[in-house]
């Protein structure tokens, strides 16, 4: 029999599955091309569903349900509340791109985005080592499906098989991971495999066996060095829509997979996952600033952007114990939540820009097919800029106070070594600045190519202008955002 708290701690979830079965049976009916009811309905259950979130998480209460393997946590609701709107604006961003490309035949495109997102919703509340598989796979599987949804397009479908033959062995990593720590520990709840661990009965040439291979799977779904080789190629390859769909909501149920995993079930090995992140950081950071500024497409420069973008949140991650003491956990892990959300929300608006460029065939995605944007549209061009300059960490927004609230949580932990790195990430936020102004520089002072209006539906325009206002309102004002950060982890860290 399942108790009431469980179907509290669940509700979310099985509205969101509920509905994405009504909606592919729905889809059945609707015959117009853009399939405008199928697209309503969607961003209808989308907005209940991330209202819902929102409520749980003001409420601050914590519950565990079906066994202990579901948690309903502040942090866990606002990283759901969160994708959920990521989800809805890049389906508002990607319908006209999508319908322009026959792939809208069907209603696949709006379903398997719901599966995907309950995908993430599973991984950020799991509170069980095979629940979070569980919705891992739900979530690749869908998004393996919505890479190749353009059938007749040889790019998609590479990019499809390399993700999917990458993806598989990741996620063979990570469970042979987990399988090596139900050894060690003999239990796949979370809970209990911390206080194993902590317990110190169990062997640590075991755990740190494990803690390896869960750490790889982790790194591939955050797209770090040295687990990025599928990043750029997917990113191009897919069709532009999708690679909003993977590269934006998706960041952050990893980030809350990560959490789960290596804070609530292996805090005790802090000291050895740790050290594992300081080389993934390092070294994301150092390829993926270099290798982005010899790009000349847009998405495979964004793709090299988001390796070393995920660095920066591995710096936060790092940075939470110190020589044993918790005392800065919780400033760090909440500077990563703001860098990812942020991260994000920009991602978000820059794709928004070049799906808007893209015109029924031609795929704007050189660098020199932005050249003269001001010209034909200023407000685009300035919603563009506003993103670059957030990417590079130009203050006053969004993206500078999340570098800044990162740098501030290593130099904080008072580690010499940590200050050298606050230094390196810093020049590579400086060489990173080249790229993102470079396409600055191609809207704003190159001749453009087309005299051509670029023409955006009423939807597509406001979503798009409030995306961007939202990136100067953080950075004028991310007080809000930020107390939000630390008051989730702080509750997560005290359950």
């Amino acid at each position: 029999m399942i108790d009431k708290i469980s179907w509290i701690t669940a509700y979310p979830e099985m509205l969101l599955f509920g509905m994405a079965c009504v909606i592919a049976l729905f889809d059945l009916g609707v015959k117009t091309p853009l399939r405008g009811a199928t697209y309503g309905l969607t961003l209808l259950t989308l907005a209940v569903v991330a209202v819902l979130e929102a409520l749980y998480a003001s409420g601050g209460a914590t519950y565990y349900g079906f066994g202990n393997m579901v948690v309903s946590d502040s942090m866990g609701n606002w990283l759901k509340c969160f994708s959920t709107i990521a989800v809805m604006i890049t389906l508002v961003y990607g319908r006209p791109y999508a319908g322009q490309r026959d792939m809208l035949r069907g209603g696949e495109l709006f379903t398997l985005s719901l599966f995907s997102l309950l995908g993430m919703f599973v991984m950020i509340s799991g509170n069980n080592f095979l629940v979070i598989y569980l919705g891992l796979e739900l979530l690749t599987l869908s998004s393996y499906a919505l890479v190749a949804l353009r059938r007749d397009h040889v790019a998609a479908t590479e990019a499809a098989i390399k993700y999917f033959v990458l993806g598989a062995m990741a996620s063979g990593f990570l469970l042979y991971g987990m399988s090596m720590l139900y050894g060690a520990t003999g239990s796949l709840d979370i809970a209990a495999v911390f206080k194993a661990i902590a317990s110190g009965h169990v062997q640590h040439q075991v755990l740190i066996f494990g803690l390896v291979f869960i750490v790889c799977g982790l790194a591939f779904k955050l797209g770090v060095v040295p687990f990025h080789m599928w990043i750029p190629d997917v990113y191009q390859g897919a069709p532009t829509a999708i690679t909003l769909m993977i590269g934006g909501a998706p960041k952050l149920a990893a980030f809350g997979m990560t959490i789960r995993l290596l804070v609530e079930g292996m805090l005790p090995l802090a000291i050895d996952w740790q050290q594992m992140l300081l080389v993934l950081s390092i070294g994301s950071l150092l390829l993926g600033n270099l290798a982005a500024i010899m790009q000349t497409n847009v998405k495979r420069m964004l793709a090299f952007s988001t390796i070393s973008q995920m660095g920066f949140v591995l710096l936060g991650l790092m940075s939470g114990v110190v020589n044993g003491n918790t005392l800065h956990a919780a400033n760090a892990y909440s500077s990563s939540m703001f860098y990812v959300i942020t991260y994000v929300l920009t991602t978000l608006a820059s794709f928004g820009v070049l799906l808007l460029l893209s015109r029924e065939g031609f795929e704007s995605e050189e660098i020199s097919d932005f050249a003269g944007l001001n010209q034909r549209s200023p407000l685009y061009a300035g919603i563009m800029a506003i993103s670059m300059f957030s990417l590079a960490g130009i203050p006053p927004l969004a993206g500078f106070y999340a570098k800044l609230s990162v740098l501030q949580a290593l130099i904080a932990t008072g580690n010499p070594a940590y200050l050298y790195l606050a230094v390196f990430a810093v020049m590579m936020s400086l060489i990173g600045a080249f790229y993102y102004l470079r396409v600055i520089k191609v809207m704003y002072f190159d001749a453009p190519i087309t005299v051509s209006n670029v023409v955006a539906s009423t939807d597509v325009r406001v979503v798009l202008c409030l995306n961007g206002a939202l990136i100067v309102l953080l950075g004028l004002m991310p007080g809000g955002l930020m107390a939000l950060c630390a008051q989730s982890v702080l509750q997560m860290l005290g359950t």
